[in-house]
Order: C-alpha cells, then structure tokens, then sequence
C-alpha cells in the first residue's frame, strides 16, 4: 500500500472513529434526556391532578377528566390512576384504557416516593402525593410519541452525517495527503536522476523549513561526501598505479638490461642490487597500501582495550631507535597529570603505535639533527600528543593537503616516502574518534598534534 494511501486510510479511521463517538454520544445523551424530561412531565401532571383532586373542592372527577382530556399539555395515550391507602382506585382519567399495574408497584412507590417504569409502550411514572394526613399514590402514563419521532429522525440525521463525513474525509484524505506527498515524488523522481557519472547534481532544498525540505538537505550532503569518497578513490586508484608503475618500471629496465648483453659478476651483482633495492620499495608501497585498506575496516572490527599513551609513545620510540639508531626522541609532559587515567584512552595499541611511530619517523627524517620532540598534556575530557621538529615544513596550502594519499610537497621530492603515512594516520585517529591537527612554517619545522579523549 502506497504511503499516501495508508495516511489517508489511517486519517478516516481516526476522524470516522471520532464522528461515530461524537454521534453516539450525541444520540444517546439526547435520548436520555428526552425521556427524563417526558418522566418530570408525567411527574407534573400527576402532581396537578392530584392537587385538584385534593385541595380544589369546586372540581368533581368528572370535571377533572375533562380537564385531562381538553388540556393543551395533554400527552398521547395519557392516563392518570389516583390510589388511596388501601389501594383503591379513587380516581382515573379514562375509562376505556387500562393501565397495567401490579401492586407492588404501589407499595415500591410508596417506599421510594417516585418511580419511573413502563406500562407495555408508554412510560408510567408513579409519585406519593401528601395531603391533609392523605397519602395517595398517583400513577401517570402516556405515549411519547413526538419524543420518539424526534429520536428517529435524530438517529436518521446523525447516520447520515457520519457516513457523509466519512466520506468527505476520505476524499479530503487522499487528496492533502497526496498534496503533503508531492514533494517526496518530487525527490525520488530527482534522486533517480541521479548515477555515479552525474554525483555532482542536487535535490532541490526548498526554503529549508519543512522536514521534507531538511531531508534534501541531508540528502544532498550524503551526496556531497559520496561524491568526494568517489574522487579520493579515483584519486587512490591513479596515485597507487603511479607509485607501483615506477619500481615496476625499474625492474623491468634491470632486467632488460641483464638480459641484453653478457655481463661480468660485478655487474650482475649491481643489478641484483638495484632490483632488490626496488622489490623492498614494491614490497613497502604494497604494504602500505594494505594497511590504509584495513584501516577503512568498521570500528567494531577492531578490538579497543584501555591504553596508556605514554606507553605508547615509549614503544614507538624503542621500535624506530633500535631501526634507526641516529635517531633522536626527546619525550616529555606539558603538564603533569592529576591521575594515570587522563593519559588512559580506549583504542587499539599497535594502530596507535603505528601513528606515532609514523609522526616520530617523519619529524627525525626532514630534521637535519634527525630529532623529534614529544610532549603529552592533558585535561579533565582529552589527552593530547605532539610530535614537532625543526625540519623542512610546509606552505599553508601544504598543510591542508598533507592527510591526502600521495600527497607530498614539493620539499620533500628529495626524501624517502610514498605520501600515505599521514593519511593512515588520519584513518587511525577516526576509527578511535579523534583527530590529528598539523601547525607548520616553511623551513622551520612542523608540529603534529594528536587528541583522544581518555577514561
């Protein structure tokens, strides 16, 4: 079932719901009504006759029947039975008509002063009537007809007016909730425009201030950060085959030139060694490249553990010095912590050693002491590592770029490096929902500077 369909169903039933309590309620509250407002009237007429009966010496019974009779209040099928103390009729408005009675209905009135019950179709109201030390209990009975006619046509008219109001909201239903619709028909029929070839198109945003207009907003920014995954990937994709074109290249040109002429030892051992030297280049780019892979794994799939950061740092620093012995860590605290929990975050060890082995690598190699200085501060949310050296550093348009993969200034041509170290430590940090920030100066040096929040 289409959404509008189901809104609009949904709606009927609620306002048909409504509608058939509010006729109910209506018809049986007006029924009720009528029929206590038709027992006071029995009431009253009783009370009257009883009253001339009593206390009007001028007036007989049979002058009181043709008063019943020729009253202008007179009810249809009205009777009125007059008892005494011992039960015995002394008065009746009619004598062609009998109303059904037993006599406990005498003695219930007698006990409870009014009684309201019916007599076959009409309704008989009975009330104890004191006068002079007389007790009398007058029966009054009558047919309300008009009331019943009026219930009727009440009934009728509600029945009517549901099933027309049911009616009227089904159409209205269909049709606002078509109209509520019809910029969502509107979006799917943009969205399906659109394909990887045309990522660069947008749903139209409205003026921004209903929930449909707010989800193509949302839309177009889902769009726009699809949009660039697509361009780091096409971008991914033609950097790695440039890096891997080069050493494959030498390889190829080293083996070519071993097979074109006969060579003498030295020289077959000075192509080995070329081509040793370009399978290690192939074997770190191809690793490199594995490991910025993994890095876009999903956080659940990476076991987190509470971690000690100076640790960390203490380990990375160990691994790089026992590869690199002219290397240099100088490794200290901003401020001291309050407690071993401010350096203690949740994350993973080895990847968080791989940043800071990456970030202490970079700064002691484009240093020309070859030192890297670490510093660790911290306060009551995060803890924060900075790496900095005196090295070559970056322009301000460097230093947007840096986290790219590939990306390498055109300072550092001349080192060592494929340009997705950086990058990887960017995944890193984003798996553990931190960030890596980076302060630098054209041939003074740069400062990176990692924050995680700690336990």
């Amino acid at each position: 079932m289409k959404i509008r369909n189901r809104i609009a169903l949904q709606f009927s039933l609620i306002v048909a719901t409504i509608l058939l309590v509010f006729s109910v309620v209506i018809y049986f509250t007006t029924a009720t009504y009528s029929r206590d407002d038709f027992y006071d009237r029995l009431k009253s007429k009783a009370l009257t006759t009883a009253r001339f009966l009593i206390q009007v010496n001028e007036v007989d019974r049979n002058l009181l029947k043709i008063i019943d009779r020729n009253t202008l209040t007179a009810l249809y099928d009205e009777k009125v039975l007059v008892f005494d103390e011992n039960n015995r009729l002394i008065y009746a408005s009619v004598d062609d008509h009998i109303i059904h009675y037993q006599r406990s209905l005498l003695n219930e009135v007698r006990q409870l002063k009014e009684v309201e019950t019916w007599s076959d179709d009409n309704q008989l109201a009975g009330i104890l009537y004191e006068e002079g030390g007389r007790k009398l209990v007058v029966l009054a009975s009558a047919n309300d007809r008009v009331g019943r006619n009026k219930q009727k046509n009440l009934g009728i008219t509600l029945v009517w007016g549901l099933l027309g109001g049911i009616s009227v909201t089904i159409g209205l239903g269909i049709f606002f909730a078509g109209q509520s619709l019809e910029p969502i028909d509107d979006i799917n029929s943009q969205v399906s425009t659109i394909t990887a070839r045309n990522l660069r198109l947008r749903l139209d945003e409205g003026d921004r201030r209903d929930e449909i207009d707010q989800l193509a907003v949302n839309f177009n920014a889902v769009l726009g950060r699809l949009e660039q995954a697509f361009e780091q990937q096409r971008s991914f994709v033609s950097h790695a085959s440039h890096e891997l074109r080069t050493p494959l290249a030498a390889l190829k040109s080293e083996i070519q030139l071993g097979l074109r002429r006969q060579l003498k030892t030295d020289e077959y051992e000075a192509i080995l060694t070329n081509l040793l030297s370009d399978t290690d280049r192939l074997i770190g780019l191809t690793n490199s490249l594995l490991f910025l892979a993994r890095t876009l794994e999903n956080i659940s799939q990476m076991p987190l553990a509470p971690v000690q950061m100076e640790e960390v740092v203490l380990f990375a620093r160990d691994e790089l010095l026992s590869a690199k012995p002219d290397y240099r860590i100088e490794f200290d605290y901003d401020n001291i912590p309050d407690s071993e929990t401010e350096t203690t975050v949740s994350g993973n060890e080895e990847l968080l050693k791989r940043v800071l082995l990456n970030l202490m690598d970079n700064a002691c190699k484009y240093s020309a002491d070859h030192t890297a200085r670490v510093r660790i501060r911290t306060d009551n949310r995060s803890c924060w590592v900075s790496v900095r050296d005196q090295g070559i550093g970056m322009t301000p348009e460097d230093a947007v770029l840096i986290f790219d993969p590939f990306y390498r200034t055109s300072n550092a041509v001349g080192y060592d490096g494929f340009g997705i170290g950086l990058s990887i430590c960017q995944r890193i940090l984003e798996l553990h929902q931190g960030q890596i920030t980076v302060e630098s100066q054209l041939n003074e040096g740069s400062q990176f500077t990692i924050q995680l929040a700690h336990l």
